[in-house]
């Protein structure tokens, strides 16, 4: 698949060409020429024999962006100067930054906001700590917590290269959830100094987000931190990830006109993602479904199988179906990947069944051609947004999180995620929904609020929150 140009590959070139000359124009051309896209053309200073200009346009990677450069360079007259790699530039300095929410103007406000004011609020806290909800950050604060190890699909970059993502996470969680979470990159890949790690910062915390910690640690480093702490512990590569494929898939079994108790779903990827998307289907009713990783179909006759693997034999797979994926593909209405580009054909799709569901997330380049895929398939969605039906986990975390830190909760259930999903799937309504449209937008207004909603109701929360104005004395 032929990447499209991006603007996550986008760059600011500053050049000067004559003024009066078709040079201008024509440095529109060799972009477009070259397989770029021009997104902006501003002249940033004149004088009677030359311009300054910025070029901003967007190429499909970074070798891409270095062809646009010298071909903007081959335009007769001009002179390239500075190129700003706009990616780059917006990660400057990082994403995120901590802001008081009081003023500190005078000896007063510093005297109330620090000490000897604070020792009183201290004191109080120490009485009763559920005070800390209350009086602290506490009650807005989620801790995004990663080792470095399975960092998007990058590999094990470590925790310093992991940062700009949980950066990124951060800024997430306070634009869709107005959430105040701090990036905590740990320099440990040791399952029990991370559980001691995070046990050991948890009380600042009203929830613990777990991102981008490879399988199968993550498994038991999330079951391990539930046991341990009084606050929901999430790892979002997994629950998030599933949250968003049901919801998917509930419009998309609206679209085909298929019930999910009726479906068979063949699922590629048996990791993270993956068992945690078919345990969330299992809970939502699929009866029916088979996973296979690299070695093929997962079943209970599979020698050298242990952990979630083994739970994946005993739990799927009713038929005992055996071979490989693109055997396990017939016949099938669903099949869902989150493993590597490639996998299946055209002519796998063809053998699915009638009216069939196809969701190909590996990113960037999906499990198979979307263009390819929708020649068979009735629905298509991928990772990617250049293509219709972005599957898209901040769809889901920051509404989840809001909706636990509203109802105080101290755990997360399979229920809570359900209801996540059936909310997220109810945004797209009747009047909507189509094979191009069953995700709404991640900046859709009611996206989450609307399954914030529905998880603090699902945790026992209030129906309608509370104002929490008043201090007592």
């Amino acid at each position: 698949m032929t990447a499209l140009p991006s603007v996550s590959y986008s760059i600011t070139v500053r050049l000067e060409v004559p003024s009066g000359a078709p040079a201008v124009s024509q440095l529109t051309n060799a972009v477009e020429s070259a397989g770029g896209a021009v997104t902006a053309l501003d002249v940033t200073a004149s004088g009677h024999q030359r311009l300054r200009v910025d070029v901003t346009c967007a190429a499909r990677d970074t070798d891409h962006a270095d062809l646009l450069v010298e071909a903007m360079r081959l335009v007769p007259g001009v002179v390239i100067g500075k190129v700003s790699d706009r990616t780059f530039l917006m990660h400057l300095g990082g994403k995120i930054q901590m802001d008081a929410k009081q003023p500190i103007r005078n000896r007063d406000d510093l005297s109330m906001i620090y000490t000897p004011g604070v020792a009183r609020v201290c004191m109080a806290i120490a009485k009763n700590p559920d005070d800390a909800r209350r009086l602290t950050v506490k009650r807005n604060s989620v801790a995004v917590i990663t080792d470095g190890s399975a960092v998007l699909g990058l590999g094990n970059i470590g925790p310093e290269a992991a940062l700009p993502v949980m950066e990124g996470k951060a800024a997430l969680f306070k634009r869709f959830g107005d959430i105040d979470a701090w990036p905590l990159c740990l320099d440990t890949q040791d399952t029990e100094e991370i559980i001691t790690v995070v046990k050991a910062v948890a009380p600042g915390f009203a929830g613990i987000n777990l991102e981008d910690i490879s399988a199968p640690r993550c498994f038991e480093i999330e079951a391990r931190l539930r046991e341990l702490l009084d606050i929901p512990v999430f790892h979002d590569d997994q629950h998030g990830t599933a949250i968003v494929v049901l919801a998917a898939l509930y419009n998309a079994l609206r679209v085909v006109e298929k019930d999910i108790s009726d479906v068979r779903v063949v699922m590629s990827g048996a990791g993270a993602a993956g068992t945690a998307i078919i345990k969330l289907l299992l809970e939502a009713g699929v009866d029916d479904v088979v996973v296979a990783d690299i070695s093929g179909v997962v079943h209970k006759g599979r020698e050298g199988i242990s952990g979630e693997l083994a739970w994946l034999a005993e739990n799927t797979n009713k038929l005992d179906v055996a071979g490989t994926l693109k055997d396990a593909i017939v016949g099938a209405d669903v099949f869902i990947g989150v493993s590597a580009p490639r996998v299946i054909d055209a002519g796998d799709v063809a053998r699915m069944a009638d009216r069939a569901i196809v969701f190909a997330l590996a990113n960037p380049e999906p499990e198979i051609d979307p263009a390819e895929a929708i020649k068979y398939a009735e629905v298509v969605a991928t990772g990617r947004s250049d293509f219709p039906n972005q599957i898209n986990n901040v769809l889901a975390f920051p509404g989840v999180f809001r909706g636990l830190l509203d109802a105080r909760s101290s755990d997360i259930t399979p229920a809570m995620l359900l209801a996540a999903a059936r909310a997220l799937a109810s945004v797209v309504t009747d009047d909507e929904l189509n094979a191009s449209y069953i995700t709404p937008s991640v900046f859709h207004a009611d996206v989450h609020h609307t399954v914030a909603a529905a998880v603090r109701r699902a945790a026992g929360g209030p129906e309608h929150l509370p104002t929490d104005t008043e201090v007592a004395l």
